[in-house]
C-alpha cells in the first residue's frame, strides 16, 4: 500500500489566494494516485496522500529562506538578462 506526502509551501499561485485550494488538493490526490497506478499498478483505492502545507517561513533553500533565496535567484536572472 503506497503512502505518499507531498509538502508545500503555504502560499497561494493565484492572487488573494493564501494556500493550496480544496480544488488543487483534489487534482494533487487524483494525480498522484493515478501515477502510483500508471507506474506501479497499484489501484488507487490502496493509495494514502497527505499533503502538509509549510509555512513560507519555515522552507529554506540553497541554505537560505526560501524567500530570500528567490530574491537572489531573480537577481541573477536579471543580471544575466542584461
Amino acid at each position: 500500500m503506497p503512502f505518499v506526502t507531498v509538502e508545500l509551501t503555504r502560499e497561494g499561485t493565484e492572487p488573494d489566494v493564501a494556500g493550496v485550494t480544496p480544488e488543487q488538493k483534489a487534482a494533487i490526490f487524483k494525480g498522484v494516485s493515478q501515477v502510483l497506478s500508471d507506474v506501479l499498478g497499484k489501484p488507487a483505492d490502496w493509495t494514502w496522500v497527505v499533503i502538509r502545507e509549510v509555512a513560507l517561513e519555515d522552507w529554506g533553500w540553497g541554505g537560505l529562506p526560501v524567500l530570500e533565496y528567490r530574491k537572489q535567484l531573480a537577481e541573477h536572472a536579471a543580471s544575466s538578462a542584461s
